[in-house]
Parts: structure tokens; sequence; C-alpha cells
């Protein structure tokens, strides 16, 4: 005699066998997530000669966008004392940008603006609060620097020629804002639902059905019936 009770232990198993299964496909996923993010960690690392690289692509959040003579690098200067950020290079229809439009430096780094004399007068300042805020220079030279003691990213841009997107930003140390994997920014949205998880859905909904079957069964017959081909 085949009863429903035995009907419901059939279903929960291919249940739960779906469902791992589901398991274990989503942690392959998982673990292939992770190489690729170390490597593109380490490619930025490697550009330079210090830094570990270790926080991942830096995310300015769109702060860079229209900037003419950015291309999404960002110059490493990870492991120096000092760097230097050039003032008047040719970029957005003259000689209107800051070379490099992005650059990292470590915490403790000071930045040298070198006026290129070209472009008519720039200044330094930053676009939050912040450090920068140099006055306008024409002459050409290392008229401004700063040294950064706080990790982050400091936007700034030349008052006179911010219309023109003349701006760049500089990161320092490790702790800042960093892009999500797969290149967006890495602010939180809607969360996606684990294969794992859909598995399990399914398998408890077929669980359930199996149970409410057996309970109209033995609601209607007692629990003891008979299938064709018992008899």
């Amino acid at each position: 005699m085949r009863t429903a009770t035995g009907a419901t232990a059939v279903a929960a198993a291919s249940g739960t066998a779906a469902a791992q299964e589901g398991t274990a496909t989503e942690s392959g996923t998982a673990t292939g997530t992770a190489t690729a993010n170390g490597t593109e960690a380490g490619t930025e690392g490697g550009d330079g000669g210090g830094g570990g690289g270790e926080a991942g692509p830096p995310d300015f959040g769109g702060y860079l966008d229209e900037v003419g003579n950015f291309d999404g690098s960002v110059t490493d200067a990870r492991g120096q004392d000092a760097a230097t950020v050039e003032v008047g290079v040719e970029a957005n229809g003259g000689a209107f940008g800051f070379g490099p439009a992005a650059i990292h430096v470590d915490n403790g780094a000071t930045v040298q603006f070198d006026w290129t004399g070209n472009g008519g007068g720039h200044n330094v300042v930053s676009n939050d609060d912040g450090p920068l805020d140099s006055d306008i220079y024409t002459e050409g030279g290392v008229n401004y620097e700063q040294t950064f003691e706080e990790d982050g990213i400091y936007n700034y841009y030349c008052a006179p020629h911010q219309g023109q997107g003349m701006k760049g930003s500089i990161v320092v140390g490790a702790d800042y804002p960093t892009q999500s994997s797969d290149g967006g920014a890495g602010e939180s949205g809607p969360l996606g639902v684990p294969g794992s998880a859909k598995m399990l859905g399914v398998a408890t909904s077929v669980v359930m059905v199996a149970t409410l079957g057996m309970a109209y069964v033995f609601m209607r017959y007692g629990g003891d019936y008979e299938t064709p081909g018992d008899q």
C-alpha cells in the first residue's frame, strides 16, 4: 500500500537535493568574483612604487566625468614623500587642465602644484570642505603645495575655469570610497536574490504542496486508501 506520507518524503528529498546543488553553484560564483577583485587591486598597486592597492579602485562619484583629460585611470604616486600636479596643461579646449587629473598618494605625502604659465590665471580650490585654497597665479613654477594627513578623496577645481572642466582629484591613503566589483559605485542598492535562496524556496514550496495534499487525503479517506495495482 502506498500512502501520502511516502509521497511527501520523496518530494522533500528532491527539494533538499536541488537546494544543495544551488548552494554549491552560488559558492563557486563568489569565489570567482573575489579572485577578480584581487587581480584588479594588484594592477593598481603595481603601477606605482609603494602602496598596497588593497582598497580597490577609487569612486569619484562622477566628479571627473566631464574632465577632458581624465580617462578613468589614476596615477599611482604612493611610496613617494612628494608628488607633482601640473596646473594649466592642455585639456578641455585649452590650457585648462590639471595633470594628472587624478593622483593617488600616501597619507602624509605632499602634493606640489606646478603652474605651467599657460591658460591665464589658475588657482586650486577644494570642491567641498577641504584644505586646498590657493591664490590665482599666472607665472610658472611650484606656487602652492599641500600635505595630506587624512585618508580620503579630495576633489578640487580652478575657480576661473571650473566651467571649462578644469577639475582634479587626489586620493590619499587606503581608506576612501571605492567602486564595486562590476565597476559601478559602491553604494548600496536593491539586492538580488541568491541562487541558493531561490532553490530553497522551490523546495519549500514542493514540500508544502505535498503536505497539503496529504492532509486532504487523510481528511477525505481517513488516511487509508488504495492505488491502482495494489488490489
